[in-house]
């Protein structure tokens, strides 16, 4: 179907929308995270200071790779780089220079104007977890994910309040050719939700779909003068830059789609055991590859990203939720912030195997720290088990369950004339209660944060009703969930065409399971 055809049919398609838009069960999701809270700074300016003079002596002197890919290495080139076969010395001061075209910040369309997000400044954007190729429930266990189940995962995400985007590979599901699936997990992201979505990046063709697709949902024009996706671009730390990831990434920037260029880093493993040593790493990759990303397109959005977390000594294991994680988080927020870039860190991370005490513990520590540290994207804000192997359906709403209390720290302390509570504390006087003064009867609704999730009951009514554990209780939220989603709607003609499009790249090419 032609992008003109397309157009015909959504407007012929607009009654039929208006009127299933008029019907539809309206889903409350809560606006982005606007912080009225300081953020917690770890460097001071000298620490800070040597790890930039460091980062550039990185860049300069030790250079970094862009493998099997000439036309970036023509790029660096042209800008003024020294490329010696595949490794880029960058001369000290450029990659600052050539980051200043960046946005501080941009706002990401979604297909509901109402659920766009602004991405940078103060802002706090939530989206799920991203990435396992397994999936658990209490129901079947620890298995490989399906589609079934990434389109589950996106109608939970559409139904959490605190959740402020549907994500992009909330799982990975095995059971459709991976040549073929991004375009399903796409069309589900756009069908099932109208939350802003990610991009596919597991190969620049699949970049490019996603750019197409998303011409289809909001029309070509509009997409190459806004942006409407926000997608992971990984760097292989330490400090190389492989031909996929900047090939979809170059597809994103030239058509003003964002990227969170972001290392990978398991310290003591992709980089130094030290603080300030990973600091320095993380500060010289990011510094490369947005440098990189203007070089595509200057003033394409970007994300400084800082994915970075320890490694158990003993196992060889990545460990979550632990000071030498959180003092990194910090550190690269402050860093984030003196380059004048969005950043990305933190999410609701464990290496637990179950969403036990663990697991609790540990995604806390991370999604605090996450808060605190001035994040403006969390990915992997919930759902997240057995170190990024497993996206957890019970944990998934156990997480978008304490988002909130994240929202309710952001807003900080109201000093105003309600906020101060004198009337209340006139009208009680010395040995009263408050709960039926006037005070508190106008606050009552608004003045604590409320769980959807947590059990509060007193112990008989808890025993009758069987001793339900969170994750029991979860699993039901869970289920009650689903049995109460429906669809959003969207216009029939765009439907449509999105369908066609899907149908028709499935069938222009064989099945590849590798």
């Amino acid at each position: 179907m032609t992008e003109a055809a397309a157009r015909r049919r959504g407007r012929g398609g607009g009654g039929a929308a208006r009127r299933a838009e008029r019907t539809a069960v309206s889903i409350e999701t809560a606006k982005y995270i606007e912080r009225n809270i300081p953020n917690f700074e770890v460097l001071n300016e000298e620490a800070l200071e040597i790890i930039e003079t460091n980062a550039e002596t990185v860049l300069e002197e030790i250079g970094v790779n862009f493998v099997e890919n000439p036309a970036a290495l023509e790029r660096w080139r042209q800008a003024g780089a020294d490329v010696q076969g595949e490794r880029v010395h960058i001369p000290r001061g450029l990659a600052r220079e050539l980051i200043k075209t960046a946005p501080g910040s941009f706002t990401q369309h979604a297909r509901n104007p109402e659920r766009s997000v602004e991405i940078g400044g103060r802002n706090l954007v939530l989206a799920p977890v991203y990435g396992p190729p397994f999936v658990r429930d209490m129901d079947g266990g620890r298995r490989y994910a399906t589609m079934a189940d990434f389109e589950k995962f996106v109608k939970l995400g559409y139904m959490s309040k605190w959740l402020h985007h549907s994500g992009g590979t909330v799982c990975e599901p095995t059971d459709v050719p991976v040549n073929k699936r991004h375009l399903d997990m796409l069309h589900a992201h756009m069908t099932l939700s109208d939350k802003p979505f990610m991009g596919s990046v597991t190969e620049p063709s699949r970049a490019q779909d996603s750019v197409d697709m998303a011409g289809l949902l909001f029309g070509k024009e509009f997409v190459q003068d806004n942006t409407v996706m926000t997608s992971l671009i990984n760097i292989n730390s330490p400090m190389t830059f492989d031909d996929v990831m900047m090939g979809a990434m170059e597809v994103y920037a030239e058509n003003n789609q964002a990227c969170i260029v972001s290392p990978f880093i398991v310290g003591g493993a992709m980089a130094p055991v030290t603080v300030a040593g990973t600091l320095t790493q993380v500060m010289a990759e990011v510094l490369a590859g947005i440098a990189y990303n203007q070089l595509c397109r200057a003033g394409a959005p970007v994300i400084m990203g800082a994915f970075v977390t320890s490694i158990d000594m003993n196992s060889g294991a990545p460990t979550f939720g632990t000071p030498e994680a959180a003092h990194i988080t910090y550190g690269a927020g402050q860093i984030a912030r003196r380059l004048g870039l969005p950043y990305r860190s933190a999410g609701s991370f464990t290496g637990s195997k179950l969403p036990d005490a663990q697991a609790a513990y540990e995604t806390s520590n991370s999604l605090n720290m996450g808060l605190l540290s001035g994040v403006n994207f969390m990915l992997h804000a919930c759902g997240w088990l057995e170190g990024g192997l497993v996206s957890s359906f019970e944990k998934f709403v156990m997480d978008a369950d304490q988002l909130g209390v994240l929202h309710h720290l952001a807003k900080g302390i109201s000093m105003d004339e309600n906020g101060q509570g004198m009337d209340a504390i006139r009208e009680v006087g010395p040995g009263g209660h408050y709960l039926g003064c006037a005070h508190t009867q106008a606050n009552f609704k608004s003045a604590f944060w409320r769980t959807n999730m947590l059990d509060y009951k007193p112990f008989e009514q808890w025993a009758e009703e069987g001793e339900r554990d969170t994750m029991t209780l979860a699993n039901l939220k869970m289920k009650q969930m689903l049995e109460q989603y429906q669809q959003p709607a969207l216009d029939p003609g765009i439907a449509e065409s999105l369908a066609a499009f899907v149908a028709e790249k499935k069938a222009s090419m064989p099945d590849a399971f590798s």
